[in-house]
This record gives C-alpha cells, sequence and structure tokens, in this order.
C-alpha cells in the first residue's frame, strides 16, 4: 500500500482539491479516499509500448476500411498479427490461470458465434468476398476482445497499462493530424477537405478518436498523486484532444467526449479537479480553433496544396504558443491545486454546484424552445424533421456543429429495406453496398449504412441483431462486475479506490464508443476499434474488485491438465487457421497486381489463375483473365469468365456491366441489351454503372435499326 501522503494533499469523494480539516486536531474524512500510487517504470514501459502498436496499427490500416477498395498488405497482416496476439494471450491464461469462475466467459462465447455466423453469411451474401473480408476482421477483433480478457484475469493489477496505452494513442494520433495541417504538403498531399481526416482519411475516425482520449487525460490529471509533471501535461494534452474534435466538425465526437467526460467526472470522487482541468484544457482549444476557422485555406474545401502550406505553417507557430502556454498552466495548476486548501464544506458547495448546473443545461434548453417563435413542441418537430430527413442539407464546414441534419436517414431507409429483404439472415456479411442499390434513388453511394444497429439488420438479420443484443447484455452483465455501483467509496482500499476509477475510464470508453458507433461506420477502422475492444476485453474479463491480484498458478502441466491441453491446441489451430484465411485474400491481391504488371502473357495468365485460386469468391481475377483472353484473341474464353464472374456474383451490377460492354463491343447486340438491363434491375441509384448501362442499350438499339433504316429507304 501506497504511504500515507500529507492531510493537506488528501483526495475527496465530491473533489479532488486539496483540503484542510474544519478544525485543528480534526480527522479529514477524505482521507480514506485516498488512491494508491499507479504507474510503476515497468507499466510506464508497457504502456508507451501498447500506445505504438495502436498507433502503428492506426497507420497501417488507414484508409483500407473501405470493403471496395484492394486488400491492403498493412490491413492484412495487421489482423493476422492481431489474430495471433489475441490467441496467445488466451493461451496464457489457460496455462497459468488458476482455477475459478470464467469472467466474460459468455461474453468472448457470443462474440465467437456471432462472428462464426458472419462467416455463415458468406453461403448466401450478395458479396461473398466483401463477406470473407468481413469475418476475417469480426475475427481479429474477437482475438483482440478475448485477449484482453484474458489477460485481465491473470494480469489484473496491470490495468494501469491499457489506459495509458490507449490514452497516448489517441493524444499522438491526434497530434498528427493538427500536424497535418501544419505541413500538408509533406502529410497529407492528397487531401482535400478543410476538416481534420489524418491519419484515417476520415474525419469521424479522427474526431472520435480525440474523444475517446479525454478520460484517459482527466484520469491521469485529475487525482493528486500522479506526480507534478504527469498532470501538467494532461492540460496541452487535452488542449489538442478538444482541438481535434472541433476541427473534424464531427458531431458524433462531440456527443461521446461530452457523454465519456461527464460519466467520468460524475462518478468519480475527483470530480472538481477534473472539472479544472478539462476547463483550462478547453480553453487552451479556443484560440487554436477560432484561428483556424478564422482561415480560409485552413479549414475550407478544394484548397491549392500552396495555399494549405503557407497557411499551414501559420498555424504551426500558434500551435507552439498555445501549446507552451498550456504546459505553464498545466503546471500552474496542479501545483496550486495540491497548495492551496479548500474546505470540505466548500468542496461540497462547489460539487453540489457543479452537479446543479449541468443539471440545468437541458432546462435551459427546454426554456430557450419554449420561447421560441415555433414553440417548444414545434422547435421539436422541426428538430426531428431535420434529424430524420434523408432530403436534409448539411454544409461541410464548422456551421454543420450545429445542425441535425444529415444523408445518414438515407442511408438508414435503404439498410431497412435491404435487411427486410432478407429478414432472418439478411444480405451477407458487408452486403449492405451492393444489396442497397436495390433501393437507392440517387447516385449518392455509401457501402456502409452509418449505423453499426442498421448495418448489421441489413447484413445479418434478426438473427445477428439478437446476437448482438445478447452480447450487449452479457458484456454489461461481466463489466458491471469490477466498478461494483452498491459499493461506496469509503468502504474500497485505496488500491481499489484507484482501479475502480480506472476502470470506469474503460467504461467511458466503451460506451462512448457504442453511441457513436450507431451513429456511424468507425466500427471497421481498426485503429479506432482495437483500443476499445482492449478496454472493454478488459472490463469483462477482470471480475470483482474483491477477487484477489496475480491470480496465477504453476507453468501447465500437459499430463495433470489434458482439457487446459486441449484447449491451448484449440486455440493455436484457430489462430493458424484464421492467418490462413486473412493471408489468401492478401496472396491474391499480390497475384492479381503480378498479372497486370507480367512481361509475358504466359506469366500473366499464371499469376491470373493463381489469384483465382486464392481467392475464388472474388470477380476480379476472372475479369483480369477474360482481359488477358480477350488480348489474346480468344474471344469465347474472355466470355466464359465474364459469365463466371456474373454466376458467382449474380446480385453485383459490375460484372455484368463489364459483360455487357464485351458483348457490345463484339456484336452481340441482344445479348447486351439484355445484360444491361440486367444491370438497371440490379442499380437503381443512377450511378455509373447505371450510365454505362443505358448508354450501352442505346448504342446497341441504335446499330441494331440501322440496317432496317438502310433496307426501308
Amino acid at each position: 500500500m501506497a504511504k500515507q501522503t500529507p492531510r493537506l494533499l488528501a483526495s475527496a469523494p465530491v473533489s479532488s482539491l486539496a483540503a484542510a480539516p474544519e478544525r485543528a486536531g480534526q480527522r479529514d474524512p477524505e482521507r480514506t479516499l485516498q488512491p494508491a500510487a499507479l504507474i510503476s517504470t515497468g507499466d510506464a514501459v508497457i504502456g508507451i509500448g501498447l500506445a505504438a502498436a495502436l498507433v502503428a496499427l492506426a497507420f497501417l490500416t488507414s484508409g483500407n476500411s473501405d470493403p471496395g477498395v484492394p486488400v491492403s498488405a498493412g490491413y492484412g497482416w495487421s489482423e493476422i498479427v492481431m489474430t495471433v496476439l489475441g490467441c496467445s494471450a488466451c493461451a496464457v491464461a489457460v496455462a497459468v490461470g488458476a482455477r475459478g469462475r470464467g469472467y466474460g466467459a459468455v461474453t468472448v462465447a457470443l462474440f465467437a458465434v456471432f462472428t462464426a455466423f458472419a462467416a455463415l453469411s458468406i453461403l448466401w451474401s450478395v458479396q461473398p468476398d466483401w463477406s470473407w473480408y468481413g469475418a476475417n476482421q469480426l475475427l481479429a477483433y474477437l482475438a483482440v476482445f478475448a485477449g484482453a480478457a484474458a489477460l485481465a484475469r491473470v494480469l489484473p493489477e496491470r490495468w494501469p497499462v491499457v489506459i495509458m496505452g490507449i490514452g497516448l494513442a489517441m493524444v499522438a494520433l491526434s497530434a498528427y493530424s493538427l500536424l497535418a495541417k501544419v505541413f500538408p504538403d509533406t502529410l497529407a498531399a492528397a487531401n482535400t477537405y478543410g476538416r481534420l481526416t489524418a491519419p484515417f482519411g476520415y474525419w469521424n475516425a479522427i474526431g472520435v478518436s480525440a474523444a475517446l482520449g479525454l478520460t484517459p487525460c482527466l484520469w491521469a490529471g485529475a487525482p493528486r498523486n500522479r506526480g507534478v509533471i504527469v498532470r501538467a501535461l494532461t492540460v496541452p494534452a487535452m488542449t489538442v484532444l478538444i482541438a481535434v474534435v472541433v476541427l473534424s466538425y464531427s458531431r458524433s465526437a462531440l456527443l461521446v467526449g461530452a457523454i465519456g467526460a461527464g460519466l467520468w467526472i460524475a462518478f468519480t470522487p475527483v470530480r472538481l479537479r477534473a472539472t479544472l482541468m478539462l476547463a483550462v484544457g478547453g480553453l487552451g482549444a479556443i484560440p487554436i480553433v477560432v484561428w483556424a476557422l478564422g482561415n480560409h485555406a485552413l479549414t475550407s474545401d478544394a484548397i491549392s496544396l500552396s495555399a494549405q502550406d503557407a497557411a499551414g505553417h501559420s498555424f504551426g507557430l500558434v500551435l507552439v504558443l498555445v501549446l507552451v502556454v498550456m504546459t505553464a498552466a498545466g503546471f500552474a495548476v496542479a501545483l496550486a491545486m495540491d497548495r492551496v486548501p479548500v474546505s470540505a464544506r466548500l468542496r461540497r458547495r462547489l460539487g453540489t454546484g457543479l452537479v446543479v448546473l449541468v443539471a440545468m443545461v437541458p432546462v435551459a434548453g427546454l426554456v430557450a424552445l419554449a420561447a421560441s417563435s415555433r414553440g417548444l413542441t414545434g422547435e421539436i418537430s422541426q428538430a426531428w424533421t431535420s434529424l430524420t430527413s434523408p432530403k436534409s442539407v448539411v454544409f461541410d464546414n464548422s456551421s454543420r456543429l450545429t445542425q441535425l441534419g444529415s444523408s445518414r436517414p438515407m442511408y438508414w431507409h435503404q439498410g431497412l429495406e435491404v435487411g427486410g429483404h432478407a429478414l432472418l439472415k439478411g444480405a451477407g456479411e458487408l452486403g449492405y453496398g451492393i444489396a442497397r442499390l436495390r433501393y437507392a434513388t440517387e447516385p449518392a453511394k455509401s457501402d456502409q449504412a452509418h449505423s453499426y444497429v442498421v448495418q448489421t439488420f441489413a447484413d445479418l438479420g434478426l438473427i445477428g441483431v439478437a446476437i448482438t443484443l445478447a452480447l450487449l447484455i452479457a458484456w454489461a452483465m461481466a463489466a458491471i462486475r469490477p466498478l461494483a455501483p452498491r459499493t461506496r467509496w469509503g468502504a474500497l482500499s485505496p488500491e481499489h479506490i484507484s482501479e475502480r476509477q480506472g476502470l470506469l475510464v474503460l467504461a467511458c470508453i466503451t460506451i462512448g464508443f457504442g453511441i457513436q458507433s450507431a451513429l456511424d461506420w468507425t466500427w471497421y477502422f481498426a485503429g479506432v476499434t482495437a483500443p476499445v475492444l482492449i478496454g472493454a476485453g478488459w472490463l469483462a474479463g477482470r471480475g470483482p474488485l474483491s477477487a484477489p491480484i496475480g491470480r496465477r498458478r504453476a507453468p501447465l502441466s500437459l499430463g495433470r491438465r489434458p482439457g487446459a491441453g486441449a484447449l491451448i491446441t484449440a486455440l493455436a489451430a484457430a489462430a493458424l487457421i484464421g492467418a490462413w484465411a486473412m493471408w489468401e485474400p492478401l496472396h491474391s491481391a499480390d497475384e492479381y497486381g503480378a498479372g497486370t504488371n507480367a512481361a509475358t502473357n504466359a506469366a500473366a495468365f499464371a499469376d491470373a489463375r493463381a489469384a483465382v485460386s486464392s481467392d475464388p469468391l472474388s470477380d476480379q481475377p476472372l475479369n483480369l483473365l477474360a482481359t488477358l483472353y480477350e488480348g489474346v484473341k480468344d474471344y469465347p474464353g474472355a466470355q466464359a469468365e465474364l459469365v463466371k464472374a456474373t454466376q458467382l456474383l449474380p446480385d453485383d451490377p459490375e460484372p455484368w456491366v463489364w459483360l455487357g460492354s464485351f458483348e457490345l463491343a463484339h456484336g452481340q447486340l441482344h445479348q447486351a441489351i439484355t445484360t444491361m438491363n440486367r444491370v438497371l434491375a440490379l442499380d437503381h441509384s443512377g450511378d455509373p454503372w447505371v450510365v454505362t448501362s443505358r448508354a450501352g442499350i442505346t448504342q446497341a438499339d441504335a446499330r441494331l435499326a440501322a440496317p432496317a433504316a438502310k433496307h426501308a429507304s
């Protein structure tokens, strides 16, 4: 147990501002809430290593979250590593874990059932190759979640490593996003958006990453026993995070940040300290945001790279100046909170006032709505219309932060129609992007429904939704155990006070990301999702705080524990099979690329056939083979490959466009018209596939009519 600290520095259940006793000789009742010292040197090193791994994962997988993008080496190998490491962590827990209740096992099992059902959907999927990719990603996510739950069982005392790793990673990614605005020519030359997108290439992904980093910073900066340097540095860190949330123009990220920070402050005994640190960090974000929004070249779309670069350098000077000032402010606030005594009575009053102030926010909002020209009911009706209308217009600038409308209702409506078409089993994992084309009425294209719930219903039907609901309930029941909501803070030991505060951070991160996932598709970004799964898995596997620390036994003896040996063997097999399933599409993509660049026809054909063999569910290698056959004047062979593509993916308009274009080019006009009409039956969106097909039908009709017109004349 940590050594007791001076009386004036004791923590409090209402606030962690420094407190002095009411009268000389009176025992401060809040000394019982003094948390234990937290991070050892070993934990710090491991935490930094975890943060580096999460940052590397974000960069390796960025830009390849859209299933329409060819499989990349970075994404494929990242999934393989996640799967192998997760299975290895589970094997370690089986080998050295002490006997006892398997906390989180039901949650892991339900996650495995969901993953297996997604993989099974390949059999009926409208896009089986995408379903394969989606199942691979889910398997990697399952391994991360299960591995974290397993480590929480055998190494529960390492919980600070998890929070430190997640927090440092989110701050580093957010800092890089701002740095990409400072040096756009070097770090983001291809970016045409004014809002922050780096390193993920998507504003909501970096926005929610920054929002998720707030609670780890509050955890590090609020309690007194972290050390002055650590607490002081959380202030500029929060300045960076808040600035990124705002400059990403992500409304869902704002919601996640507010919910996460609000929940942690509300349920921990350091709310006044945390509020003060958050307020100071937020003040630092104001000049950064104001400067950026006031500079057209920084925050507008389609600005020339030279103009972006010039504005970015000035912005960099502002960033450096603000962060230097906020670092100094962080030291000043940290020292002041340690040295300035605050009576318990004043702390209680301030805490009560803070709670009342927060509670009055919605009341003030209702009063403002009632006093408006539309009245309360009129304003609510208008807000609901803006929120749910598929025709809402939202501008791509900072004004969107105050608007409710978006394109999501359009995607959600299409997702519900897709799911309704196959009510029980859906269109197959990641099938929404193709199946939606039957119900689309505009060329706007999205392969994701922008909602985990709607996407799951569209892809996996009511069965997938039911498994998800069961998984959510199981996780909530497992996660609530270590949080011990019925136990008062004063009844906990210093070590358990510290751990509960940390586990609340993981709960806030998971809840916030869950809410955001209901409104967007950031679930598919491994660099955002993996840190959340680590925290969620750790919570599920930790068990009650009363469980003994270091629940470990001697190394496994296979002769004495055959069941454990069989389970480890099964985990090894799962890792190998999963790695193979992830490697095959990656190998196919490599062979496809080699075939397109081969120096000879023989080599090109060999590579193309190898690509088909590695990924028999993909139509791209078949199209390559058709192109090669056409190049050597083997037109029947080319057509045969295109027909195979349409048979493989009968609900996908793209292979039908290929076949129709081939038939048109080779004078098979009637067949071309039939094929192109098939495209129009599958795709009502008016996208390029539809435009090509309509033009092909018009051309075929004109060529068929030309001989008749000539004969009549």
